[in-house]
C-alpha cells in the first residue's frame, strides 16, 4: 500500500464517481480504476460497492478512508516541517560551553537570535575538559572550547583571541604601576577557580621558572565569584579578560600587565566532522563567519581542522 494510492483511493471516495476522480487528478478513468483494483487485491478486500454508480464505500472502504486521510496528512506536515526547518521557521540548537566560552556566545546568539527568532537555542554548562565527548556523543551540535581539542573526529574553527590577565582592586599597591614583574606578586593571595586547566598549569611552570612562590589561598566555583571577591579587596587573580571586561570599564577592578606572562587564549567552535549539520546549525556558523568578518579585532573564523 503506497500514498501515491491512498491518494487515488480518497480522490474517488470524495468525489463519488471514478471519472470526476480522474479528471480531479489529471489521469485517465482506466488508470484510475486500475490503482483501486491493485489496492483492492493488496488488501484482499473491496473498498467500493460496484453495484452502485456513485462509488459508495464498503465498511472496509469507510475504515481505510479514515487512516488514508491522516497518513496524507501528516505527510503534508512532514513536508511543511521540513519546509520550515530550511527556511529556518523553526528547529533546535544545541551548544555546550563552560561559564568562561559562554561569554564569546552571548553577542553571537543576540545577532543569531534576530535573524532567526524562531530557531529554540540552548546552552548546556559542561565542564571543558568534557565538552568534546558532548559533542562526539550527540550531545550538542556545537561546543566551545579554550584548547585546542586532540579528537581527530571534530572540525576545530577559532573564533576568538582573548589572553589571562591580572586583575586586582583600585586600591591595590600595585594598581598604579604600569607593570609588574613575577617576582613582586611572590607575596600576593591569588583567588583561583576551583576547575583545574592547562593554563593554571601554565602560571604554575611561570612561577617556578622564576623561583617564585605562587600563594592560591582561595578557589572558588565561579568566574563571577572571583571578580566579587577581588573586587572587594580580597586578593589578586588571573582570569580570561573578556570576563573582566565590564568590571574594567566600570573601573571596579583594575588590569595590570605581568612582565613574563603573556598567556593567549584561543576560543574554538567544534562540531563532528561526520555530522549533517542542521539548517539551524549552519545559519549558526554563517553569523559566527559574518561577525568575524564585520568586527574583525579579536574575533577570528579560521578553520583549524
Amino acid at each position: 500500500m503506497e500514498l501515491a494510492q491512498l491518494e487515488v483511493f480518497l480522490a474517488v471516495a470524495r468525489e463519488r464517481r471514478f471519472s470526476r476522480a480522474a479528471e480531479k487528478l489529471y489521469r485517465t478513468q482506466s488508470a484510475v480504476s486500475q490503482t483501486i483494483r491493485k489496492l483492492e487485491d493488496e488488501l484482499g478486500e473491496a473498498l467500493f460497492d460496484r453495484s452502485s454508480r456513485d462509488g459508495v464505500l464498503t465498511d472496509a472502504g469507510r475504515v481505510l478512508y479514515e487512516y488514508a486521510e491522516k497518513l496524507i496528512n501528516l505527510r503534508s506536515e512532514a513536508t511543511e516541517s521540513l519546509t520550515e526547518l530550511r527556511e529556518l521557521q523553526k528547529g533546535k540548537l544545541v551548544i555546550a560551553a563552560n561559564e568562561f566560552t559562554v561569554l564569546y556566545l552571548l553577542s553571537l546568539l543576540a545577532v543569531f537570535r534576530q535573524r532567526h527568532p524562531m530557531i529554540r537555542v540552548t546552552i548546556e554548562r559542561a565542564l571543558g575538559s568534557r565538552i568534546p565527548d558532548d559533542v562526539l556523543r550527540y550531545n550538542a551540535e556545537f561546543g566551545v572550547l579554550s584548547y585546542e581539542p586532540q579528537e581527530p573526529n571534530l572540525h576545530s574553527i577559532v573564533v576568538y583571541l582573548d589572553e589571562l590577565v591580572l586583575v586586582m582592586p583600585p586600591n591595590h599597591p600595585l594598581a598604579s604601576a604600569p607593570k609588574v614583574s613575577i617576582r613582586q606578586l611572590g607575596t600576593e593571595s591569588f583567588v583561583a577557580h576551583i576547575v583545574p586547566s592547562p593554563h593554571r598549569e601554565k602560571v604554575l611552570q611561570q612561577f617556578k621558572a622564576h623561583k617564585t612562590p605562587l600563594h592560591m589561598d582561595v578557589e572558588l566555583p565561579t568566574l563571577q565569584a572571583i571578580k566579587q571577591y577581588v573586587a572587594m579587596g580580597s586578593g589578586v587573580a588571573l582570569v580570561p579578560e573578556m570576563s573582566v571586561e565590564p568590571e574594567l570599564a566600570r573601573g571596579e577592578l583594575v588590569r595590570i600587565p605581568v612582565a613574563e606572562l603573556q598567556i593567549k587564549r584561543k576560543l574554538r567552535l567544534i562540531y563532528r566532522k561526520d555530522a549533517n549539520l542542521s539548517h539551524a546549525g549552519r545559519a549558526f556558523l554563517k553569523v559566527a563567519e559574518s561577525i568575524a568578518a564585520e568586527r574583525k579585532g579579536r574575533y577570528r573564523f579560521q578553520r583549524e581542522s
